[in-house]
């Protein structure tokens, strides 16, 4: 795993950027603590961090072709790299390295851009192709490996983290408005925009070539939405399991290869302990296996990992999480660089820093709720959708949406008796009412805390609109399909899995998600939703797996969620941080949301009057944010260069 960034000014590289992209991986070294390579001629300077996993020796970057007129920098793995390199060489092709980076430029060559689709794995990459001066980044299908881009008139600079390209000194330091109230709504900033106007992500499985003359953004891959197929429908459900169970083998078992120690994260849950089986299916030895837990009992998911450890023989690590959430929180505002209100970011840093103790990479199970309808979310939204789909549109917008409006908030009522979500949902369609359900506070945050004056600047502005494009864009018969690709292409790559690559690279740690193979998630995408979701129990082809592998009592442990008990920590250890910062003079937050509505949220919670833990540490990771990132780092000026070993062409 490792960071990448470069420069690319196609009329000429000025003589202080000839090292930029030196300067760029430099503000990288947590993703790649290793080694900086860097390249450059007189178009491209291209810079790489590098976390030695696989040919510690031989695998330094930038990698070229045979005559150097391809440079890759490339952040990630590519599992199927041995078939890819034996091909290459049976066209004729010279590979010099056991490393995957290097199958990337001769794979360019025989393929063009079409190479991407022979790539199994997760990743980001950037190609500079110097005799046809063009530029190609890649991000992997589902997202895993992040990969952030900015072009002006003049050039182009890409990165892994925003960092890299405000060092670049081409991305400006200027607020989306926008990009502000999709944080409020979402707590993160969805894909492709950023927090700053101008610097773009580029989304799970899109390409971006640029040349002289033109950018092109396009999708190269999308999650199939041609469920239920007459084979489909015909095909025996235990048929479906034993393919599922097979593939999640073999992708689990590819991405054991490593040169480096090798160990998992388990949780207890379903995904975890399906991956350690698969683990201990093909280890030589115990698996090294971490978990997580807290004080606060109800949040506490130790003694669900320690049985299944004990169970599969692994040689199991447990990290307990105190509330020093204030100093943690600081350090991640550094790493995600822009605001992100998810608190479990919180004990997943501390989880990696402890596996990083022991292990270079690990294994994670994200990705099967969001794959298999694993959240209890996707039972309300159906059945909302049943009763809509009852009554007519005019009957359920005024009845529903006016009692809606009416009737009194109970956020402290488990979400079956909050009837005024409920009915709110009710009143309007399909895709909105699920937006409101993975949203904060409903989406209604942003009307409560903006200031006027960016309330009113942003009235037109729908953060809803981009999700709802996303369901349209899938032509599933089935609602459950169709709000599960709406979560895979929002939720799991804007959120979890930005959560899992920041906290991980914050500690040099490969975290590798076998779940999110591509091959499963188009043939999940396929299966019959009953394999899915089924009498209340979602992940039912997962939990038939489990039982296969391990036993039917691990394959009926219910969903518990990476909970974080922020409700309790801003009542106590975290009290003070509420006055001392939210409500400062000097906090910056005060220039975009109402100081008088901050203070009453928090008088609210302390008072125990409402449990408002999340929306605080929403508004306080804005605030942290604010203090971090908005004033320019000293290292980001374009005559501060660190020294590295760099390859300069003329």
């Amino acid at each position: 795993m490792c960071g990448i960034a470069g420069l690319v000014r196609f009329e000429g590289l000025r003589p202080d950027e000839r090292r930029c992209g030196a300067r760029m991986a430099a503000r990288l070294r947590h993703r790649g603590p290793d080694e900086v390579g860097c390249f450059s001629d007189a178009v491209a300077s291209l810079g790489h961090a590098r976390l030695s996993v696989i040919d510690p020796q031989a695998g330094h970057q930038p990698m070229s072709n045979e005559d150097g007129t391809i440079q890759v920098v490339f952040n990630g793995e590519i599992y199927n790299h041995r078939e890819l390199a034996a091909w290459l060489r049976s066209r004729g092709h010279r590979l010099t390295t056991r490393c995957d980076t290097e199958v990337i430029a001769h794979l360019y060559e025989e393929r063009g851009d079409e190479f991407v689709h022979d790539l199994n794995g997760m990743f980001a990459i950037a190609l500079w192709d110097s005799r046809r001066r063009r530029l190609v980044l890649v991000r992997d299908r589902l997202g895993v490996k992040p990969l952030y881009w900015a072009r002006d008139r003049h050039c182009v600079a890409f990165g892994s983290e925003l960092k890299a390209i405000l060092a670049a000194g081409i991305g400006r330091r200027e607020l989306d408005e926008q990009a502000l109230k999709d944080y409020l709504t979402f707590g993160h900033v969805p894909a492709p925009g950023t927090i700053y106007r101008d610097i773009r992500k580029i989304e799970p499985g899109h390409m971006v070539v640029c040349t002289p003359a033109h950018t092109q953004v396009r999708a190269y891959w999308d999650i199939p939405c041609d469920d239920d197929a007459d084979d489909g429908r015909e095909r025996p459900a235990q048929a479906w399991i034993d393919e599922f169970a097979a593939l999640l083998d073999d992708a689990v078992a590819m991405r054991l290869e490593a040169d480096v120690p090798l160990g998992a994260f388990l949780s207890g849950g379903v995904d975890s302990t399906a991956i350690v089986a698969a683990m201990c299916r093909h280890a030589s030895g115990p698996v090294l296996t971490h978990t997580v837990g807290f004080d606060e009992t109800p949040h506490d998911e130790r003694d669900k990992a320690r049985r299944i450890a004990a169970q599969l023989g692994t040689d199991h690590r447990e990290i307990l999480v105190r509330p020093d959430a204030v100093e943690t929180a600081r350090r991640l505002a550094s790493h995600f660089d822009e605001p992100f209100a998810d608190p479990c970011a919180v004990p997943a840093y501390h989880l990696a820093r402890a596996a990083r103790e022991r292990v270079t990479v690990v294994l994670g199970g994200d990705g099967a709720d969001e794959m298999l309808a694993g959240y209890r979310r996707y039972r309300f939204d159906l059945a909302e959708a049943a009763t809509r789909a009852r009554m007519p549109e005019w009957l359920r917008r005024g009845t529903f949406g006016l009692a809606g409006r009416v009737y009194p908030k109970a956020d402290w009522l488990p979400r079956p008796l909050r009837a005024k979500r409920t009915l709110q949902n009710l009143a309007t369609d399909d895709a909105t009412a699920h937006l409101r359900s993975v949203s904060l506070a409903a989406g209604e945050l942003p009307g409560m805390l903006l200031s006027s004056d960016l309330a009113t600047q942003l009235a037109d502005y729908d953060p809803f609109a981009r999700g709802r494009e996303h369901f349209a864009r899938c032509e599933s018969p089935e609602l459950l399909n169709r709000l599960c690709y709406l979560d895979m292409k929002t939720l799991l790559a804007d959120e979890i899995l930005t959560k899992v690559d920041r906290t991980s690279m914050a500690v040099g740690l490969e975290v590798r998600v076998p779940l999110l193979d591509y091959r499963l998630v188009e043939l999940s995408a396929r299966m019959p939703t009953a394999l899915k979701l089924s009498n209340g129990v979602g992940k039912r082809v997962l939990r038939q797996t489990v039982e296969r592998w391990v036993g039917p009592e691990s394959a009926t442990v219910a969903k518990h969620g990476f909970d974080v008990p922020t409700d309790e920590w801003f009542r106590g250890p975290l009290r003070s941080v509420l006055y001392d910062e939210l409500l400062s003079p000097a906090a910056r937050l005060r220039q975009w949301l109402e100081p008088a509505a901050v203070e009453n949220l928090i008088r609210d919670h302390v008072s125990g009057s409402g449990n408002h833990g999340q929306t605080l540490w929403t508004v306080f990771m804005l605030e942290q944010w604010a203090q971090h990132c908005a004033a320019p780092d000293p290292a980001e000026r374009p005559d501060h260069v660190e020294r590295h070993e760099c390859v300069t062409l003329a």
